[in-house]
């Protein structure tokens, strides 16, 4: 029997992220939507990531705290630079385009990256971080305390698909969905700059790890089902848990 049978759960990924979610989602039954509430866009300023790409064999090291900053640097056959990744996705997209990926955490947050490059790997080098024009801070800040000297350029930026408003508002009106899903902060800041609290509270929420259940809480919202591997996998896996 399906795990999650005839459950209608929101699926809020980017438009060319979303059927990695689901995908696994219909196998099990459900019946996904679709509610692209991150588009993604190219920086506002795309010199600082033009010079940093021109001169990628300066740097020691490349931090990915995403696949979408992967996918804006592209493979540059002149790095000389290690690479760390955050977490098992951004690892394997990266793997795909070529990277040799030399350092992943075993649990995926910034925090625990950052313990991975320990001071005697880090001090002194230089680290390219390509990111979201609005992002944490903490990689930087802790890579630059270790004594590294740390770049970080805006690579892409995440914004609010212009179909999004009317497709929240068809979506979260009666029947409710049964659950929706979130697997950054960003969706959830977005999808409750449309949608208030009060009717996402009557569908069950799924997060991805804890810095996007600390942003789901800030809204005043419960966590139903929050991933123990902090990837596509853990999220659905996290789901179907709640529900044993």
């Amino acid at each position: 029997m399906h795990s999650l049978k005839d459950l209608r759960i929101v699926v809020t990924r980017a438009t060319h992220q979303a059927e990695e979610l689901a995908e696994p989602l219909r196998e099990r039954g459900a019946v996904p939507v679709l509610l692209p509430i991150i588009g993604i866009a190219p920086p506002a300023d795309p010199a600082p990531l033009a010079d940093a790409i021109k001169n990628i064999a300066r740097y020691d090291w490349i931090v990915f705290t995403s696949a979408n900053s992967v996918g804006a640097l592209g493979p540059q056959p002149q790095a000389r630079a290690r690479v760390a990744t955050v977490g098992a996705a951004t690892r394997d997209f990266a793997e795909r385009q070529g990277w040799h990926v030399n350092v992943t955490p075993e649990t995926y947050v910034a925090e625990s990256l950052v313990a991975a490059l320990d001071a005697g790997q880090i001090a002194d080098c230089r680290v390219l971080i390509p990111s979201a024009a609005v992002t944490r801070d903490v990689v930087r800040e802790e890579l630059a305390r270790r004594g590294a000297l740390v770049d970080v350029v805006e690579a892409y930026r995440n914004v609010m698909p212009p179909e999004a408003a009317p497709l929240a508002a068809k979506i979260f009106s009666a029947p409710y969905p049964d659950w929706v899903t979130f697997a950054s902060s960003s969706a959830v800041d977005n999808l409750l700059s449309l949608v208030s609290a009060e009717i996402v509270r009557h569908s069950k929420i799924a997060s991805i790890g804890p810095i996007t259940s600390a942003t789901i809480r800030k809204h005043a919202l419960t966590v139903s089902a929050e991933a123990a591997q902090h990837t596509i996998h853990g999220l659905v896996q996290a789901i179907e848990d709640s529900l044993a």
